[in-house]
């Protein structure tokens, strides 16, 4: 199951410092579409404001025709109560750049964890969360603790907690940028196999091989805006903006 994501006006500042400058982009269900950027262009701001971890200023999220952490009241946009916005985030499962995992719970634990405390019967949780540690080829560390695995096997655990509660979407904000170089590969691997199985995908990275094979849609996003966006084989190999030619050629 996947659901579509329509950002609108997306407008976020930090202090007196704009990040996201009335972002607007169209995401179709079922697609991958990958999010290239310098540093501190808002990639990732805007990634977290999909699932509302980060609210916006001005404009608003929908995400499989639901209005994500606000809604209309009286002719104006309304932060929703926390339980609503936890129960909307169960929809977006997100992987974040250093993993996130409880180092006090097993691989199967940090797993199985989420989808027990939805309700779902602590047998049925733990088999679930088996078979997902085997479609991340780690069904051999459902005991271990995170401290004994590498980055990469970490950051596959912290895909298939994501996978745990069956997300219409799933976001990754640069989940190979703490992992040592001979560690990437494992996990894009991971990221490449879920392309096509039904969820969205939006994937913040710097791979451009990543990007140019797996994504639908490639977006430059520079200074807060939209610079550029289409198929990869457009904007990565015959860029129409000269921003996008100057990162481009600086990243490869």
């Amino acid at each position: 199951m996947s659901a579509g994501i329509e950002i609108a006006n997306a407008t976020k500042a930090f202090g007196d410092k704009p990040v996201l400058r009335g972002v607007d982009l169209t995401i179709e269900a079922g697609t991958v579409t990958v999010v290239l950027g310098p540093s501190g262009s808002g990639k990732s701001t805007l990634l977290r404001a999909i699932n509302h971890l980060e609210p916006l200023d001005e404009g608003y999220v929908v995400v499989g025709g639901e209005l994500i952490g606000v809604r209309v009241q009286r002719g104006r946009l309304k932060e929703r109560s926390e339980k609503e916005i936890l129960r909307q985030r169960a929809r977006i499962g997100f992987v974040f750049q250093n993993f996130n995992l409880f180092p006090h719970l097993t691989i199967l634990e940090n797993v199985s964890e989420a989808p027990i405390a939805q309700g779902t019967p602590a047998a049925v949780a733990r088999e679930e969360a088996l078979a997902l540690l085997a479609r991340v080829g780690l069904s051999d560390k459902a005991a271990a603790y995170p401290r004994q695995l590498s980055g990469g096997q970490q950051q596959r655990v912290a895909i298939a907690r994501a996978l745990a509660l069956r997300p219409e979407v799933l976001l990754f904000d640069e989940p190979t940028s703490a992992l040592d170089p001979e560690l990437v590969g494992e996990v894009l691997a991971v990221i490449r196999s879920l392309a096509g199985s039904g969820a969205t995908l939006v994937v913040v990275t710097h791979e451009i091989g990543f990007a140019r094979e797996v994504a639908d849609r490639v977006v430059f996003l520079d200074d807060g805006r939209i610079v550029e966006q289409g198929r990869p084989a457009d904007v990565l190999d015959n860029p129409r903006e000269e921003r996008t030619r100057e990162f481009l050629s600086r990243v490869l």
